[in-house]
């Protein structure tokens, strides 16, 4: 039977600001991919992202550009051989997953070799900002059992002093993409000890992170920028303490699980992340998510507007995703 593939692009407002240090949004623009095959239908969707290369539009004409093949029933592995890692392969991987377990009747958990799925609890994000912002939204937020934190690069240390007297008890991961400096590193590292962080992601910009292999650290150190696909670990090995696997890097659901493996084998603390998207990009990950040792799937939260049906967020706990949304 014949498959039919569709590509869309929607939009969803984000309550308020999402702010990193790379700059400022405030809607998450999402391309899904729909394939089709008799009464059966699989959805995925990617979110593109500028830093590496990518945009709606193009990610958009990269899904159209294999439409002959999907609609001729390529499968995931063969995907793997149409398209790199990123956004687009990763929409169509994970159709390709949805609709597997809409014909078979099967959840896609289980096809992936999962008994069952366990809920997760999942970072929420406090968007960076001038240090008397952050301390309010964390206060805000302080009943949530854990926080990521955006950074910035200046002004950094009194940033972390604030969230963490704003949300005293929370845990606390924090994120600089890739915002810190050789002479920044210590300084801040040394506030985020103070300040009990777990985790620090990516302190340093990716390509100029060699320093990190010299250094000891009190905190141990997550690759994001500087992690893609599993082409990606190996160099890893003595820069990072973790590595953050997103569906949107790896190219979708099949190479994020496979990664999972391969980092927790390679001595890696895994963390499963997203971008800012919904409940339909959540989903997926939160198999990955079984593997992690912190999982950071608040798109959904940080959006004024989700899609229906979503997944179901008591808080900060995230439930595994129902047919009728995903798998």
């Amino acid at each position: 039977m014949p498959i039919e593939l569709s590509v869309a692009v929607e939009t969803f407002p984000i309550a308020g600001r999402f702010v990193i240090s790379r700059g400022a949004k405030t809607e998450a623009a999402v391309v899904v991919a729909t394939l089709r095959q008799g009464a059966a239908m699989g959805r995925g969707e990617c979110v593109p992202y500028a830093r590496y290369g990518e945009s709606v539009a193009g990610v958009a004409a990269t899904i159209e550009s294999v439409r002959a093949p999907i609609e001729a029933g390529a499968d995931r592995p063969a995907l793997a051989e149409l398209l790199p890692p990123g956004a687009a392969r990763n929409a169509l991987d994970c159709a390709l997953w949805d609709l597997e377990a809409k014909r078979s009747g099967v959840p896609a958990y289980r096809l992936a070799g999962f008994s069952r799925l366990e809920p997760a609890t999942t970072a929420f994000t406090i968007s960076v900002g001038a240090p008397e912002e952050m301390r309010a939204a964390a206060a805000k937020a302080a009943h949530r059992p854990l926080l990521k934190v955006k950074l910035a690069g200046e002004g950094d240390v009194e940033r972390i002093a604030a969230v963490r007297a704003g949300a005293p008890e929370s845990k606390l991961v924090v994120d600089a993409n890739e915002a810190w400096r050789d002479r920044d590193l210590v300084a801040n590292l040394e506030a985020c000890a103070r300040a009990g962080v777990l985790l620090v992601e990516q302190p340093l910009p990716a390509g100029e992170d060699e320093i990190l292999a010299r250094m000891s650290r009190a905190v141990p150190i997550c690759a994001d920028e500087s992690v893609h696909d599993r082409a990606s670990l190996r160099k890893l090995v003595g820069r990072y303490d973790a590595v953050n696997i997103k569906l949107d890097k790896a190219g979708g659901l099949t190479e994020a699980l496979a990664m999972a493996k391969e980092a927790r084998s390679l001595g890696f603390t895994i963390m499963a992340g997203c971008m800012v998207g919904s409940s339909l990009a959540m989903a997926p990950a939160t198999l990955v998510a079984q593997y992690a040792a912190f999982v950071d799937l608040d798109g959904p939260l940080l959006l004024a507007r989700d899609r229906e049906p979503g997944l179901r967020y008591e808080e900060s706990l995230v439930h595994p995703p129902e047919p009728e949304l995903w798998g």
